[in-house]
């Protein structure tokens, strides 16, 4: 029996899924042509087109920020917070404001999760390339990827809109790398930046520590959360409120997706898991 098949018996107007290892698809269902709103699963489509930068050189990981856009931020605090960096702001531990760019916390100290630290990074590729960010990301990733419904219609935060057919594509890219990026970048992008932040996890609470990459969420021993209990602590992958989630599991050899255009509450909070365990019980 097909594991995805219970989507089709989740509370929601549409809803499209897959699974892949890296030898290709293994199961599908759904729509996997129809385009979703992605929500937060733009972040990490924005963090692999921001590392294509940092490869091509147009834009350094670990440089401070006021260093090459001193205007970037909103009037400092008088107290000295530190240096903020690209690195900082891809892993959510710049101190940023969840939706203002103003310190709320000192750089490297807590994972504050900032939908305003990803539309800064936006702007911050863009006076790096001279290139809009929307066209970038078509360029850097899209592109190459062959995601060929997928775009960015506003904030790199949360706006990008694309299919499932467009994030099997991201999928196959993780688990077989065909030279998007250097493996060394790959590898950065999923292990932990700045261990043993704690910090609150949008929709689950607080988490101590709570991992992250670089624009990827780190499951590690995170509960609750959107993963399965079984899926090892290397999951990586990201959920967006619109009702979206997809996760790479390196330990099992396996990525999943889901798209849907029901918001997420307690529904998603159910049904995630146990589709997750059921992905693992047929191809784990």
């Amino acid at each position: 029996m097909n594991p995805l098949q219970r989507v089709l018996d989740w509370p929601v107007p549409h809803a499209a899924a897959a699974v892949l290892s890296p030898a290709g698809l293994l199961a599908e269902i759904g729509d996997t042509s129809m385009r979703f709103p992605l929500a937060s699963v733009t972040k990490p489509l924005a963090a692999l087109a921001t590392l294509v930068a940092v490869e091509e050189g147009a834009i350094e990981l670990d440089r401070p920020v006021p260093e090459f856009a001193p205007t970037a931020l909103d009037p400092e605090p008088a107290t000295e917070l530190g240096p903020m960096t690209l690195r900082h702001l891809l892993s959510h531990a710049s101190g940023l404001a969840p939706e203002r760019r103003r310190r709320a916390a000192e750089v490297g100290t807590r994972r504050i999760y900032s939908n305003a630290g990803y539309d800064l990074i936006g702007e911050l590729v863009t006076g790096a390339t001279g290139i809009d960010f929307a066209g970038y990301l078509a360029e850097a990733v899209f592109g190459p990827l062959r995601m060929g419904s997928a775009e960015l219609a506003g904030s790199p935060a949360s706006q990008g809109i694309g299919s499932v057919g467009d994030l099997q594509a991201l999928l196959a890219e993780l688990l077989a790398p065909s030279g998007l990026l250097h493996p060394d970048t790959l590898r950065d992008a999923w292990s932990v930046q700045f261990p043993g932040l704690p910090g609150v996890l949008p929709g689950y609470g607080s988490q101590r520590p709570n991992d992250w990459g670089l624009g990827f969420e780190i499951r590690g021993d995170k509960q609750p959360h959107w993963t399965s209990a079984r899926n090892s602590p290397a999951t990586y992958g990201h959920f967006g409120r619109s009702g979206t989630m997809f996760w790479i599991d390196p330990q099992a050899g396996l990525g999943l997706v889901a798209l849907t255009d029901r918001s997420f509450d307690d529904w998603a909070i159910k049904a995630w898991p146990e589709l997750s365990d059921a992905v693992l019980d047929s191809f784990g």
